[in-house]
């Protein structure tokens, strides 16, 4: 289709929308089918930012984070400590390394084994927390060092766990995108059977247009600006609703991991404005397509 031809679809005569009624249940079944769908948009397309975030945030901060074991008699546990800090010290790539205190690693333990954990009493290896810098330091070399020099280190630069978190925040974005497509092809079938209604139940209409001298672009003009602007009005009204629920959502926190800040930071509250305009523009090129089949049935 035409610039030409959208330009004169939605600047044609406006008494030709006498048309299409003005009220009736596919006035009704536009409006709520836009509203509902964009709001559903909203949270879609919240939840892919927010996977986009998250796997962004995991793939960058665990990246740089390791954590080394030392597993050794209690007699050996700090002279071993003080061996893997002078090594990770001497390590090109690790900007910092430290050993973790008692009341840290009690913090840690803590959610499984209860507050009061007597950390004398049981065989706990002592963690040291490593920040890698740039550029990366080699794991692999690392290992084979302490495995000569500290008998007890174990190193674990958090691979195992970190890919598939990585992963799974990637496939949430994607499948939140792909749930944005689906909701646009939902709102393209809804409107096409509201406009195909809308056409069928003014048959005889149309066809004293025609008998009149009224060409089929003028006839579809008259639906297709309907129903857009029935769309418009729709999508706008279930953005609003939706970005208030929105703003509803809990902040981000610690204790609430990744369940929370789900909504949009910055200039990512501006994308849910775009959905009534893309809405716009499924209802006109579904009402469009609709009007043209059902015309040329109607000849």
């Amino acid at each position: 289709m035409s610039k030409g031809t959208i330009r004169a679809l939605l600047m044609a005569d406006k008494q030709a929308d006498r048309v299409v009624p003005p009220s009736g249940f596919t006035a009704q079944l536009t409006l709520f089918v836009s509203g509902a769908m964009a709001f559903l948009a909203v949270f879609a397309l919240a939840l892919s930012l927010a996977s986009g975030r998250l796997a962004d945030r995991w793939a960058s901060e665990l990246a740089r984070a390791a954590t080394l074991r030392i597993n050794a008699p209690a007699d050996q546990v700090a002279a071993q400590t003080q061996a893997a800090l002078s090594i990770l010290k001497q390590t090109p790539g690790v900007a910092e390394a430290r050993a973790l205190s008692r009341e840290e690693q009690a913090a840690l333990l803590a959610p499984w084994l209860g507050p009061d954990l007597p950390l004398d009493t049981l065989p706990v290896p002592q963690l040291i927390e490593i920040v890698g810098g740039e550029p990366a330091y080699d794991a692999q070399g690392l290992r084979l060092r302490l495995v000569a020099e500290v008998p007890g280190a174990v190193l674990d630069d958090h691979r195992r766990w970190r890919e598939p978190l990585v992963d799974a925040a990637n496939s949430l974005r994607r499948l939140a995108m792909v749930s944005i497509l689906l909701i646009g092809g939902a709102t393209a079938a809804m409107i096409t059977l509201a406009a195909n209604a809308a056409l069928a139940a003014n048959a005889q209409v149309i066809e004293v247009l025609r008998l009149v001298g009224a060409r089929d672009r003028y006839i579809a003009g008259a639906f297709v600006r309907r129903f857009t602007l029935r769309a418009l009005i729709g999508s706008a009204v279930g953005v609003v609703l939706g970005m208030g629920g929105v703003l509803l959502l809990p902040e981000a926190s610690d204790e609430g991991g990744f369940l929370t800040g789900l909504g949009f930071r910055g200039a990512g509250w501006l994308l849910p404005l775009l959905i009534p305009v893309l809405g716009a523009v499924v209802a006109f090129a579904a009402t469009w397509n609709a009007a043209r089949r059902r015309l040329k049935e109607l000849a």
